[in-house]
């Protein structure tokens, strides 16, 4: 559930220091990417499904957000 993704393990995940941390809400059609530091994680973007995005760690190429719901690439 959202709390979850959004807090127990965020949290965990900063501890345990994984580089990336993306969160896909299919209901709401966004993408989160956070970036770990040592403060927390840092949100580096925020897209909709209907966007192109460069993503980390994969922001040498640039895609579709809707691709990682599903959706055809355009």
């Amino acid at each position: 559930n959202k709390a979850n993704d959004l807090i127990l393990k965020k949290r965990i995940y900063h501890e345990h220091r994984v580089p990336h941390y993306w969160i896909l809400d299919p209901a709401e059609g966004t993408l989160l990417v956070y970036r770990w530091s040592a403060d927390g994680y840092v949100e580096v973007l925020a897209a909709h499904r209907s966007e192109r995005v460069r993503a980390e760690p994969f922001d040498s190429i640039e895609l579709p957000a809707g691709v990682f719901f599903g959706d055809d690439e355009e």
